[in-house]
């Protein structure tokens, strides 16, 4: 060693990975712990097919919520948001699988649509289906 040199005052040249390593597996270790509190239960969505040449249930069988600017009819009988609930109550039962089917239109915002899915679960509905109404998407395909 030639003299007046330190043997600290050399400088590292090698990278120390180590810490890195130490960072890597804790961020991992994060991870593989939130990851299954993030998992939200939520709806299921089924989409249909277009090609289907016949439903399991027919309108009369199943509990129909038409929503629309003028308002909200259950089964054609006109209803508020205030006796929805009553109704429903009346009408699932009766419903074949408990079905309630749900037609809006697209002027309807999205917020009433899913208030009224939501009344229909507490209503006690067990199956939710959203229907397009086929008399409006012709007249729109017209339009064009």
């Amino acid at each position: 060693m030639p003299e007046g040199k330190d043997e600290s005052a050399e400088s590292i040249s090698e990278i120390n990975i180590t810490p890195l390593v130490d960072v890597s597996l804790v961020l991992v270790i994060i991870f593989m712990v939130t990851a299954p509190m993030l998992v939200q239960s939520g709806i299921i969505v089924s989409s249909s097919r277009t090609t289907a040449s016949e439903g399991q249930h027919t309108k009369d069988e199943s509990c129909q919520i038409n929503i629309t600017k003028k308002g909200i009819t259950v089964n054609n009988q006109k209803v508020t948001m205030d006796n929805i609930v009553a109704v429903l109550k009346d009408k699932i039962p009766k419903a074949k699988d408990k079905l309630v089917v749900v037609t809006a239109d697209r002027d309807v915002t999205h917020g009433e649509v899913v208030k009224i899915l939501d009344l229909s679960k507490m209503a006690g509905a067990l199956k939710i289906a959203l229907m397009r109404d086929d008399k409006l998407v012709k007249a729109k395909g017209k339009k064009k």
